[in-house]
C-alpha cells in the first residue's frame, strides 16, 4: 500500500501538511501587522493555509501558534485512547520530551492491547506477535521502541536520558507499527470482500488442496 508522504510545516516553504486540518496545501506567507502599521515585531509573520483558510503564526523559525510540534498525525486506525495520548505527547514535545516519552511508551502499551496482546510486558507481546506471523521489520520496530524506551523504565513513567530526538523516534515506529499491523491489513481485506462470492469460493477450494 502507498502512504501519502507526510511534509512538516517549516518557515517560508510554500507547501506543506497544514497544523489544523492536515491538508497538504499551498501556505502563503506575509508581515504580522497591527493596523495599517507593519509591526515593530519584524521577526514574526503569519502563514495562511490555502485549503482550511486558518493561519498559524511564527516567530523566527519557529511556529508558536497554534501549539504544534511537527510531528505527524496519528495513524486514523489506532484507538481513540492511544491518539489522544499521541496527540498529548506531540503537544508537550518542545516543553517535556521526557514527558511525551512516557506518554508514548504508554501508547504503546494501550496498542499491544489493541493487537490483541495483554500489554503487561512489551517483551513477551513482542514474542507472543512474532509467533502469529509478525513481520521482521515490524518486529525490529518494536523492539527499536522497547529499547529507546528503556526496559527498566515503565510504560508512562519517565527517563531522565529521554531527549526530543528519542520521542520522535517513538512517535514514528507507533505510526509505522499501526500501517503495518492495522492499516495495510484492513486495505487488503477491502479489497479481498470487493470479490465476487464465487471468486472468493474458488479460492477457498484452491487453498483447501494445497
Amino acid at each position: 500500500m502507498t502512504t501519502i508522504p507526510y511534509r512538516a510545516p517549516e518557515l517560508n516553504e510554500t507547501s506543506f501538511n497544514c497544523p489544523f486540518c492536515n491538508a497538504f496545501a499551498k501556505q502563503n506567507w506575509s508581515w504580522l501587522v497591527v493596523g495599517n502599521m507593519r509591526s515593530t515585531l519584524d521577526d514574526c509573520t503569519v502563514c495562511f493555509c490555502s485549503h482550511c483558510d486558518k493561519y498559524s503564526i511564527w516567530h523566527d523559525d519557529i511556529m508558536i501558534y497554534p501549539n504544534f510540534s511537527g510531528i505527524e498525525p496519528p495513524n486514523q486506525d489506532l484507538s481513540e485512547e492511544i491518539q489522544s495520548d499521541y496527540q498529548e505527547a506531540a503537544e508537550i514535545l518542545q516543553r517535556s520530551p521526557r514527558g511525551a516519552a512516557a506518554l508514548l511508551r504508554l501508547a504503546l502499551q494501550k496498542l499491544c492491547v489493541q493487537l490483541g496482546e495483554k500489554g503487561v510486558d512489551l517483551n513477551t507481546d513482542i514474542g507472543n506477535l512474532v509467533t502469529k506471523g509478525l513481520p521482521t521489520k515490524v518486529k525490529e520496530s518494536l523492539d527499536a521502541v522497547r529499547v529507546i524506551g528503556n526496559e527498566a523504565v515503565h510504560p508512562g513513567q519517565m527517563d531522565l536520558k529521554d531527549d526530543a530526538n528519542t520521542a520522535t523516534s517513538l512517535f514514528r515506529l507507533i505510526n509505522f507499527i499501526a500501517e503495518k499491523l492495522i492499516t495495510e491489513p484492513k486495505e487488503v481485506d477491502e479489497i479481498y470482500n470487493k470479490l465476487p462470492e464465487t471468486k472468493k469460493q474458488q479460492i477457498t477450494l484452491r487453498d483447501a488442496k494445497t
